[in-house]
């Protein structure tokens, strides 16, 4: 398993958030509000997201660690297509098992 954060910049983060639960809940049973989600992406692959005063924070969660470049660079593509009217900067960091 392997796990990574994005801690992206935006005033917007609530809405980005939405977005994207709302997108990927045609395909999988997403759960999300205001200020937090979760997508399913399988039983061992997530995307957990929580909007915090001036950013998104995103945790990317795979089964495969071969899987997390891809993955990330499928998340940071939706988010950029959703937020189209700024640029943002989603820089992934790996994140140690166990935390």
């Amino acid at each position: 398993m392997a796990t990574s954060v994005s801690n992206v910049k935006t005033n917007h983060a609530s809405r980005y958030l939405q977005q994207l639960c709302k997108h990927w809940s045609h395909r999988f049973s997403v759960e999300f509000d205001a200020a937090a989600g979760k997508v399913p992406f399988s039983p061992e692959s997530s995307l957990a997201l929580l909007a915090e005063p001036g950013t998104l924070v995103m945790t990317l969660t795979v089964d495969k660690p071969e899987d997390l470049e891809r993955m990330q660079g499928v998340v940071a593509d939706h988010l950029k297509r959703f937020a189209f009217r700024e640029e943002l900067d989603v820089t992934w960091a790996a994140r140690a098992a166990g935390m």
